[in-house]
C-alpha cells in the first residue's frame, strides 16, 4: 500500500496552564529582613527567577548574606498536576545534599514547605501590583538545626526575563 498521505506533524508538549501562577515571580528581587532574634536587619541579597527553555520549569538563583553567612543557591521549580502544587529542588552552597521544597501559590498568597531538619513553612503575600511582597519562615515545633525563624520583604528591581514561553507560544 502506497502512503501518499503527508506525515502528520507531532506537536511538542506544552507547559501546564497552572505554571502561569509562577509568572509573578519572574524577575530580580531585592531581599531584606531579619532573623527573629535580631533587632536589626541581618538578611540581604537578591533572588532572580527566570523560565528555563520550554517553559516547564522556573529557576531561581539566590545570593544572600544571611546573618553573616554568604549563601548562594539554585532552585528548579516545576508543577505536579496530581497535587496542584509546585515541587522544587534547591542546590545550596550551605548544604551538600539537594533540598526538596513544595510551593502552593493561590492568588497573592504563597506557601513554601520543606521537611528538611524537622520541617519549616514560609507564608507570604505579594502586593496587589505584584512588585513587592513579604512573609516569614517558621520552623516546625521540634525542628532541628538550620531551620531559623525569619521575616523578609522583597522588592522587584527588574522584570527581565518576564517574557515566558507561555506568552511566546500563545499556549494556555
Amino acid at each position: 500500500m502506497a502512503d501518499n498521505q503527508p506525515a502528520q506533524a507531532t506537536q511538542p508538549p506544552r507547559p501546564d496552564p497552572a505554571l502561569k501562577r509562577l509568572e509573578r515571580f519572574v524577575g530580580t528581587w531585592e531581599v531584606n529582613g531579619r532573623t527573629l532574634d535580631s533587632e536589626e536587619d541581618n538578611i540581604s541579597g537578591r533572588f532572580a527567577f527566570q523560565w528555563l527553555p520550554g517553559g516547564f520549569f522556573l529557576q531561581q538563583r539566590t545570593e544572600l548574606n544571611f546573618a553573616g553567612y554568604e549563601v548562594k543557591g539554585l532552585e528548579v521549580i516545576g508543577y505536579d498536576p496530581a497535587t496542584d502544587r509546585f515541587p522544587s529542588t534547591v542546590y545550596s552552597s550551605m548544604s551538600g545534599v539537594p533540598i526538596p521544597y513544595e510551593y502552593d501559590v493561590q492568588g497573592d498568597h504563597v506557601t513554601i514547605r520543606t521537611e528538611l531538619n524537622g520541617g519549616a513553612t514560609y507564608t507570604g503575600t505579594f502586593s496587589k501590583d505584584g512588585n513587592s511582597g513579604s512573609g516569614g519562615w517558621r520552623p516546625d515545633a521540634g525542628a532541628g538545626p538550620g531551620n531559623v525563624a525569619y521575616d523578609i520583604t522583597v522588592t522587584r528591581v527588574s522584570s527581565a526575563g518576564a517574557a515566558t514561553p507561555h506568552r511566546a507560544t500563545g499556549s494556555a
